[in-house]
This record gives structure tokens, sequence and C-alpha cells, in this order.
């Protein structure tokens, strides 16, 4: 029997939840797992916090020829590094920008003008 350490997914829609668990290679994705093993929650903050795996237990599963998934095998190693990376953090908020103050209607009807006296004396 082909041993996959792999997640199982959970959750709701766009709110994935995965348990790592040990499964028969031929099980569907969200089927009977032999043993869970740990889980990874992407909605977690903190980056460390993320991801909870029970290291003895998948160093006894490699031992015995379990093969872990693309995605479990960077889980592991960075357990076993400490090496998460820091979550970006939001970009600073800035105040709305302020309306220009508008011309008094004084200096608006001259402008007007000006444009209209300098039209006639073109043509």
């Amino acid at each position: 029997m082909a041993v996959r350490i792999r997640m199982k997914r959970l959750g709701r829609k766009h709110r994935p939840f995965y348990r790592v668990c040990i499964m028969d290679q031929r099980k569907p994705r969200d089927g009977k797992a032999i043993e869970e093993v740990g889980f990874y929650d992407t909605s977690i903050a903190d980056k460390s916090q993320r991801v909870n795996l029970k290291m003895d237990r998948i160093d006894y599963w490699l031992s015995v020829g379990a093969q872990p998934s693309e995605k479990v095998n960077a889980l592991i190693r960075k357990v076993k590094k400490g090496t998460f990376g820091v979550a970006a953090a939001p970009p600073p908020m800035t105040a709305p920008k302020a309306p220009e103050p508008e011309a008094p209607a004084e200096q608006a009807e001259s402008a007007e003008q000006e444009t209209e006296e300098t039209t006639e004396a073109a043509e």
C-alpha cells in the first residue's frame, strides 16, 4: 500500500482549513485518513502559528516509507527550520485629500471675460 502524507481540505468556501493526514494514495483528497498528524490554517495572520504538526509521528511515517506531498514537504521543512517569514503589514492609512477651494465668484467672472477678449482678438 502506497502511503502519502497530504492535506485534507476542510472549512467553508473561501476560508480553507487543512488537516495534515496520513492517507492511502488511492483514497480521495477528503477521504478517510489513517492518522491525522497536524493542521494548516491559512486564515491566521501570524505565519508561525498557522502550522501545527506532530513531528514525532511524521518522522515515524517517513521512516516506514510514507511520501509527503510537495506542499506538506515544504511545511515540514519550514517547521524543522523555523523559517516562516513575516506576514506583510497592510498599507498605512492616509487621510483623504481635501478638495481645492473654489475661486471667489468675482475672480471667476474676470477670468471668463479675459478669455472672451483673447478669442475675439484672435479672430
